[in-house]
């Protein structure tokens, strides 16, 4: 395989929504859950979100359980996986707890013309990589691969979930759904409208359904042509 592996993960309430509209997060799923996305960081290379995620929900993206760290340093990794997003504004804070937390590599993707002036502020809390006039799934994986990534997890949040799935470059899907409603046409959902390749006439594969909790994992794979 020319690019990495790549895994897309969400929860969403019933009616597809991946947050509510207010400026805390929304816990879509539980404890238990938790720890299976936990598992899966483990067992990965690379860790992407949108620089939208980043400040909304200011993540950490590391791996939480003692156990799994230490495996992972056991077999000559780094305790977590690398960290990456993707940015066309640059905005973005060298504080948030992405650059802040984790002694590992963390890798931004944006636009030629935003690189310098993004290097500059970040200073050396990430790498800053320009990947053309507009950045596409298809650049960021091919970089990846580049410096060694076989496994790419995507957490989101919609805009680079519906990157990645209308470019067809998503091997594995991994759904959530909680068991409650948002109803708020104002609050970000799974994925935005477009013209994806898993319509009806290319429907995916269901590898696995499965009770989490008060949840259900649903585990699809795309057919790729």
């Amino acid at each position: 395989m020319t690019r990495p592996y790549v895994l897309l993960s969400v929860a969403a309430s019933l009616d597809g929504y991946i947050d509510d509209a207010t400026s805390e997060r929304l816990l879509l799923s539980n404890d238990e859950d938790f720890d299976r996305v936990d598992e899966v960081r483990a067992g990965v290379d690379a860790i992407l979100v949108g620089a939208n995620t980043i400040r909304a929900d200011n993540p950490r993206l590391m791996v939480r359980s003692d156990e799994r760290r230490e495996k992972r340093e056991a077999d000559g990794l780094t305790a977590t996986p690398i960290k990456v997003t993707i940015t066309t504004s640059g905005d973005l804070d060298p504080n948030a707890k992405f650059f802040a937390t984790g002694e590992v590599d963390k890798i931004v993707y944006t636009t030629d013309t935003e690189a310098a002036a993004l290097a500059d502020r970040l200073a050396d809390s990430a790498t800053v990589v320009g990947v053309g006039d507009t950045v596409t799934p298809q650049a960021v994986v091919g970089d990846l691969a580049a410096r060694g990534v076989q496994r790419l997890m995507v957490e989101g949040g919609g805009t680079i979930h519906t990157m990645f799935l209308t470019a067809g470059l998503a091997d594995e899907l991994h759904l959530v759904f909680a068991p409650f409603f948002v109803g708020d046409s104002a609050a970000p959902r799974f994925v935005n409208p477009s013209a994806f390749p898993q319509d009806p006439s290319h429907r995916m594969q269901l590898a696995e359904a499965r009770q989490i909790g008060d949840c259900v994992l649903l585990r699809y794979l795309p057919q790729h042509p």
